[in-house]
């Protein structure tokens, strides 16, 4: 297949041949290196390359072009070679409108000219989206194919899994020709989808979320029995912890249940993370921080369920629902939150089937001309309001309290105020759910009034409340009523430290009330929900573990 292309598009021929100069020196013997000068020449040369089976790893495209802008060039690209690293060149009259713009399209970077010296501010933006994209490859998205009913739950539970782990496939209806051909080619009938076939022919009827795992290249069993470090759960606490702890030599494990990320993995745009001023999708901050894990050589697990947690001397020993068991010297809990079940009559049995808890961003282009309803009044429910509108025919947010300003960032609700097709309704709950095999309405309840309406509607978003699912943790350390996990001070009550604490110190801030067990980001009692906070509880839990394991 040769060399990889690096492809850059710019309609100024100045510009273009500097860049093209640039990116020659550099990268020029182990990359094409192709320029164009407008979005349609480029067009023209991406479909060359992928008729002639070949590989495109960057792209770079002018913001302001005459015809077709930098944006949409990029949208059309995205088509053709999707796994290919994308940034923006703009100058610097332009930000404030790329930025903006950048919400269209998942890009990587911006850059801005002049990029002189282009040692400092070009090159170490091509090594990063280089190793970004040699990271994930450039598989195609029919390398996994699943067959499945649209409406059907474990279709869907399939599909998320797939999409959250940053997994490529290809979704084919059992309902259609080549769906059918692969169900008869497998020797199974519909009533074994949802059916995986892998890239190299096998087929898996109804796979678990493990098996799947591992036919995948997911890792799924640890490397040792031991560690220094064992992390529970792989949101952005767990995942900070994860590259803090390893870049410090600690032997690091993280255990995820479902998909490295969290509730922060599914976010459509997270704006207001430090460093990232035009905005980071959740899979975007999640696959860098995972790679950056990998970079330190910390193990990431993948789909195994921690069912318990026991101290056995100076060693803190998880054991796993399949009956596995793993120790390490210290343990840090970031098991984060989960979306509260929505009490309404109907919603359970039309949950994947309509009804979504978080953003289900696999299901945004199956939104196109629809009306959909989110419920909930904080970050999660805007964010998803954003990326759904540019799907759906209508937008409606759902929220119980008066207005947004006590649950949303002022950021957020400005940008849904300049967006036409939603809208916000206050002071009301969905109480019911219709649909015949999939969602078709739904019954809202106006909290004064008391009157109910039902409205046709074909996807519900859920995005209320907090649960941290504690329960496996038991009496091993001490939770709140609602199940968060009490660290540092909260366990001093009255000055008298927590019943069966065994040192001559207090609890460090983020420590337990068994020591050597941590808790870091949104499962921890009275901590801030938000990203950047709980990345850095993430890095803190791992100082405090160094002076455990110092004290040892």
């Amino acid at each position: 297949m040769g060399h990889a292309t690096i492809l850059t598009v710019d309609d100024d021929p100045s510009v273009s041949r500097a860049i093209a100069r640039d990116l020659r020196r550099r990268y020029g013997e182990q990359h094409r290196i192709i320029r164009a000068s407008s979005g349609a020449e480029a067009l023209e040369a991406l479909k060359e390359i992928k008729l002639r089976g070949g590989r495109v790893s960057v792209i770079l495209a002018d913001y302001r072009m005459p015809q077709m802008n930098g944006i949409e060039f990029l949208e059309q690209a995205m088509d053709l070679f999707p796994h290919a690293r994308r940034a923006l060149l703009t100058a610097y009259a332009d930000t404030d409108a790329a930025i903006q713009a950048i919400n269209v399209v998942d890009v990587d970077h911006y850059l801005l000219k002049p990029w002189d010296p282009p040692e400092e501010k070009l090159y170490p933006v091509i090594d990063a989206l280089l190793d970004a994209w040699q990271a994930t490859g450039d598989r195609e998205l029919d390398d996994i194919r699943v067959v499945g009913h649209r409406w059907s739950e474990p279709s869907y539970q399939i599909r998320d899994f797939l999409a959250r782990n940053l997994v490529p496939y290809r979704w084919l209806s059992a309902d259609e020709p080549e769906g059918l051909r692969l169900l008869e080619a497998a020797g199974v009938g519909p009533e074994s989808i949802p059916l995986v076939v892998t890239a190299d022919g096998r087929a898996m009827p109804q796979p678990s979320t493990g098996t799947l795992a591992e036919a995948v290249g997911l890792s799924t069993a640890p490397n040792r029995d031991f560690y220094d470090l064992i992390i529970v759960g792989g949101g952005p606490a767990g995942l900070g912890a994860a590259v803090y702890g390893a870049s410090e030599g600690l032997k690091t494990l993280l255990v995820e249940r479902q998909a490295v990320g969290g509730q922060a993995g599914q976010s459509s745009r997270i704006e207001n993370y430090l460093g990232f001023p035009d905005g980071i999708s959740g899979a975007q901050l999640t696959d860098r921080a995972r790679r950056q894990a990998g970079k330190f050589s910390a193990e990431v697990l993948n789909t195994r369920e921690v069912v318990a947690l026991r101290a056995d001397g100076s060693a803190r020993t998880l054991h796993f629902a399949d009956g596995g068991e793993v120790s390490a010297h210290a343990v840090v809990l970031a098991t984060g939150v989960a979306y509260r079940p929505l009490a309404a009559d109907g919603v359970r049995e039309l949950t994947g089937s309509g009804v979504y808890y978080g953003s289900a961003a696999t299901e945004g282009p199956a939104c196109a001309g629809s009306d959909v309803y989110i419920v909930g009044g904080a970050n999660s429910a805007g964010q998803a309001a954003l990326f759904f509108s540019r799907y759906a025919r209508s937008v409606t947010l759902l929220v119980r309290g008066d207005s947004l300003e006590a649950s949303m960032s002022y950021y957020l609700i400005q940008q849904l105020a300049q967006i036409e097709n939603v809208h916000v309704r206050t002071r009301c709950e969905v109480v019911g759910a219709q649909g015949d095999g999939h969602l078709q309405a739904i019954t809202i309840c106006d909290s004064k009034s008391a009157a109910q309406t039902t409205v046709e509607c074909g996807y519900l978003f859920v995005f209320i409340g907090a649960e941290p699912r504690t329960d496996w943790l038991g009496d091993t350390v001490a939770r709140d009523g609602r199940g968060f996990v009490y660290t540092g001070p909260d366990l001093l009550r009255n000055g008298t430290r927590p019943a069966g604490w065994n040192r001559d110190r207090d609890p460090f801030y983020l420590e337990c009330s068994v020591p050597g067990i941590f808790a870091a980001g949104d499962v921890r009692a009275n901590s801030v929900k938000r990203v950047a906070s709980a990345v850095g509880e993430g890095a803190m839990a791992v100082t405090l573990v160094h002076r455990y394991l110092e004290a040892q």
